[in-house]
């Protein structure tokens, strides 16, 4: 098996390759179709002409890697700069943007009436990645299947399983094998706000190291690992050293995914199942699931996927202001949602997905709506209903492209609670010193059970 086709360039252990599904394997578009990636369509499969009304402009490959100046730390700055808002959307005038809101975005608008608001900016399609990203989607067009019961992808190569999607599970699982930047290391904050603004933080130091990257990388050795993912907690002091250890295999049925969690306190590890599906986020205070975080992630077999369309909506983009390293986090987090004169949304095209939970099937979401980006794959929007088909809470997250690295990126997201009037930002690097290393090396042997308890010394 040639590993590097399964590289997928996750920050996060989001890049689940797995999934018990009913359907069979489904068939990559012919010859004729693929050829229309990088012309018709965008090499990654978006549209790349304007939309009819010129309020999306067509894509032209994306900003230069040297579109702006790169700081000392590593933050890119805004290649907009000079850009204001050509109107903001607010409870009062939502009405007319109604038909380019989600019903989560409107529900914001109505709960918050006073704070949350969408400021509208000029859209620019900024995404581009790597030549060899749109080779690979290219192969992929023709050659990528689901097998297993979609368990696995047979003749994927390293990112955007579908470019040209035939159905809704397909625009997930783009979502799910999207570039990323490959093996990195991050050091990210995380808040869950009181509903009254006061918070404590939490932080995070990451890894995500895929097997062919390894320094000691054996084929026969690491086998079905996919990737290894390492989440060690830093502050508060009560949780620091604690740290989550994932090995994401590709083909689940075979060999299920494996994770284990060290507490500092009683210096033990222990075996983790519940890192999936609907068990509780690290640190999250109960605000979000397992499979919350990178907004989607992991198996998607317990959900009918729909795809019910494309449409144009604003959606957060373009996010460099948002998380300017001049900014702290209290101006960020604020009572009810972060602070949204911040953000900047943009109108753009998505696929719209409908996810209904399967009958027998046990998740504390019975459906969710996916809003995902045709540039980059990424989910930019999605609202989450209970069971009783009520809708329980928004998920947003703010793009950004980092340019300097050809890196489609999350800002930070965020996940809004519209019952409890609480939420989750998670991502968050603004005072933070050289948040991001790419290109990050390391050995299988700091990926073990056994080295849980040395890496989490506090």
């Amino acid at each position: 098996m040639n590993k590097n086709r399964f590289k997928t360039g996750a920050l996060t252990l989001s890049l689940l390759a797995s999934a018990v599904l009913a359907s069979g394997a489904m068939a990559a578009v012919s010859e004729s179709e693929a050829a229309k990636l990088g012309n018709s369509l965008t090499p990654m499969g978006a549209e790349k002409a304007a939309n009819a009304a010129g309020t999306i402009p067509a894509w032209t490959g994306g900003l230069a890697t040297d579109a702006a100046a790169v700081g000392e730390n590593g933050f890119v700055s805004d290649p907009y700069p000079n850009d204001k808002p050509k109107f903001t959307i607010t409870a009062q005038n939502f009405e007319q943007y109604k038909d380019n809101l989600s019903p989560g975005q409107i529900a914001m608008l109505k709960r918050y009436p006073d704070t949350y608001r969408l400021p509208v900016f000029e859209t620019h399609r900024s995404a581009a990645v790597p030549q060899r990203i749109y080779d690979a989607a290219q192969k992929n067009a023709t050659q990528t299947k689901l097998v297993r019961g979609g368990n696995g992808l047979e003749n994927f190569d390293t990112a955007v399983a579908f470019p040209i999607p035939q159905d809704g599970l397909e625009v997930i699982w783009n979502h799910i094998t999207r570039y990323r930047g490959g093996s990195a290391r991050r050091t990210v904050a995380q808040a869950t706000p009181q509903v009254n603004g006061s918070y404590s933080l939490v932080k995070f130091v990451d890894e995500v190291v895929y097997t062919d990257t390894l320094t000691d990388y054996n084929a026969e050795k690491h086998g079905n690992v996919l990737f290894y993912f390492k989440q060690q907690v830093t502050e508060p002091s009560r949780l620091a050293g604690n740290v989550l250890l994932v090995h994401e295999t590709l083909d689940q049925v075979k060999e299920p995914r494996m994770a284990w969690i060290y507490n500092a306190g009683q210096r033990r590890v222990r075996r983790a199942p519940q890192v999936a599906y609907d068990g509780p986020g690290t640190a999250a205070d109960g605000l979000r699931t397992s499979d919350n975080l990178d907004m989607f992630n992991g198996a998607p077999d317990r959900y009918n996927w729909k795809l019910v369309g494309k449409k144009e909506m604003y959606i957060p983009y373009n996010a460099y202001r948002l998380d300017s390293p001049q900014l702290k986090y209290d101006d960020i987090i604020k009572p009810g949602h972060i602070n949204q004169d911040l953000t900047r949304y943009e109108l753009h095209r998505v696929w719209e997905v409908e996810a209904t939970l399967k009958p027998g099937e046990r998740h504390i979401y019975a459906k969710r709506t996916f809003f995902i980006d045709e540039d980059t794959w990424q989910a930019a929007v999605i609202d989450h209903y209970d069971g009783r088909d009520t809708l329980w809470r928004v998920a947003e997250a703010h793009a950004e492209y980092i340019y300097s690295d050809q890196v489609p990126l999350y800002a930070m997201e965020t996940l809004y609670d519209l019952v409890s009037g609480r939420y989750l930002v998670m991502g968050m690097k603004n005072e933070e010193k050289n948040p991001y290393v790419y290109n990050y090396k390391a050995n299988s042997n700091q990926y073990t059970p056994a080295a849980l308890r040395n890496s989490g010394v506090r």
